[in-house]
């Protein structure tokens, strides 16, 4: 039985727990970041087709997706 103990209530809330509090997260920073910027990020990606600019926030996504994960881990 001890190849199912993640299986547990307990560490299956703690788990959705912590992916709802990292996607929070994520979500909060990313809403800073289009704040902090000059202009509209998802307008200026989705309707203008500026793929600099999508490339920089992809890779910002990523950065931030790591920190908050090792944060969690």
């Amino acid at each position: 039985m001890t190849g199912f103990e993640w299986l547990k209530p307990g560490i299956v809330l703690g788990s959705i727990l912590y992916a709802v509090i990292g996607v929070l997260v994520f979500w909060i920073s990313f809403v800073i970041i289009d704040k902090l910027t000059p202009y509209k990020l998802w307008e200026e990606i989705v309707e203008h087709k500026n793929l600099a600019l999508a490339i920089v926030v992809g890779s910002m996504c990523i950065s931030i997706g790591l920190i908050v994960a090792s944060a969690i881990h």
